[in-house]
């Protein structure tokens, strides 16, 4: 899997994090989590979870027929839990280095003149 990891991959993987859930639980949990900016098609999320699956990130959890359909829950795998614990430290620490940039540059005086 690639590193860092896409937002929406990212996003899928904390999704998964709190409980199991099948497709259109996840589109709604992606939309959630991103406050809307991220708006899943079914066709995106199954190639992103098949992938997933294939790296051993997430594991099909349990299906059932709901009104004669066939429903896949997945769940986080180890190895996924592991991933999106490394890629949320990663981003920490970037807003972390960020922040403190800002919290800098608020303080240091403007210099008036030319270009630079």
């Amino acid at each position: 899997m690639e590193v860092p990891l896409r937002e929406p991959t990212f996003l899928i993987l904390a999704a998964l994090a709190a409980a199991p859930m099948h497709g259109y639980g996840l589109i709604t949990e992606v939309a959630r989590l991103s406050d809307g900016r991220i708006s899943l098609r079914p066709g995106t999320l199954y190639g992103a979870l098949d992938r997933l699956v294939d790296a051993d990130l997430v594991h099909v959890d349990r299906e059932e027929v709901v009104d004669g359909r066939l429903r896949r829950y997945y769940r986080l795998a180890g190895p996924g839990r592991d991933l999106l614990a490394a890629e949320t430290e990663r981003m920490r620490r970037n807003v972390e280095a960020a922040t403190l940039r800002l919290g800098a540059a608020k303080t240091r005086p403007r210099l008036s003149g030319g270009l630079a």
